[in-house]
């Protein structure tokens, strides 16, 4: 089942046109690696996805339903209704946490399951200290935000979203504001979610990890899909000068 599609991707800001036509379809269980240069739209198009920011052109769908259709040549979101179903199948998870800081991890995770979902609170506590457990912070569902290593917070994140209990993951760059003992512990954990088949996107700088987990990996470069294909073609054998040139670099790193 294909879960996530994406058409003629287009984003500006101002005269900046940083996405010039993005084409993506994710099947269910698979993982999406994309990788790109700072700058190239990765993270504006995970944006755009989501619906966090507003393509000026093209097309989303989730789960063959569309959330994002184009009516000429503008983009059209989908109804209300329609709109509320879709955004709760998929999940976002950003680089910096964004956790509320004045609240406990365990509040954190609840908030949106009973705000959003209507959850009754036990069921959402219950059902939250399962998903600590699952990151490794069953101890930590007293804490707060700041009594937490950059890791911990990461994975509190993680947790967070999928209390939603989304069919898709969305990951902005989750280990690029982490030191790299604390990469270890985020990476272990979608490691583990990807081996339970959880379809996931994620936006990564971790060329070893997209090699190791990732089903397909996308290059991205000012704004296009430069070179696509399985972690063995593109990373171990890309055939793009662009893409060649720019592994090269971060490899010998």
């Amino acid at each position: 089942m294909v879960m996530l599609e994406a058409y003629g991707i287009q984003k500006s800001f101002d005269k900046l046109h940083v996405l010039k036509g993005i084409d993506i379809k994710v099947n269910q269980g698979e993982v999406l690696a994309i990788i790109g240069p700072s700058g190239s739209g990765k993270s504006t198009f995970l944006r755009c996805v989501n619906l966090l920011e507003q393509p000026d052109r093209g097309i989303v769908k989730i789960e063959g339903d569309t959330l994002i259709d184009e009516v000429n040549g503008k983009c059209v979101i989908a109804p209300p209704e329609r709109l509320k179903t879709l955004r709760k199948k998929i999940g976002m998870v950003f680089q910096n946490f964004n956790l509320f800081p004045h609240l406990s991890v365990i509040k954190n995770l609840v908030l949106a399951p009973v705000n959003v979902l209507g959850m009754d609170m036990d069921t959402a506590l219950r059902h939250a200290r399962e998903l600590l457990d699952k990151v490794g912070l069953g101890d930590k569902a007293k804490s707060y935000p700041f009594e937490l290593s950059g890791g911990q917070q990461q994975r509190v994140a993680i947790a967070r979203a999928l209390t939603m209990n989304p069919d898709i993951l969305c990951f902005d760059e989750p280990t690029s504001a982490l030191d790299p003992e604390l990469t270890g512990e985020v990476l272990a954990v979608l490691k583990d979610l990807a081996a339970e088949h959880m379809t996931m996107v994620i936006v990564t700088h971790e060329i070893g990890f997209a090699k190791e987990v990732a089903n397909h990996v996308i290059f991205m470069d000012e704004g296009l899909v430069v070179e696509e294909g399985s972690p063995e073609d593109l990373i171990i054998n890309p055939k793009i000068e662009r893409t060649q040139a720019f592994l090269s670099k971060l490899l010998k790193v």
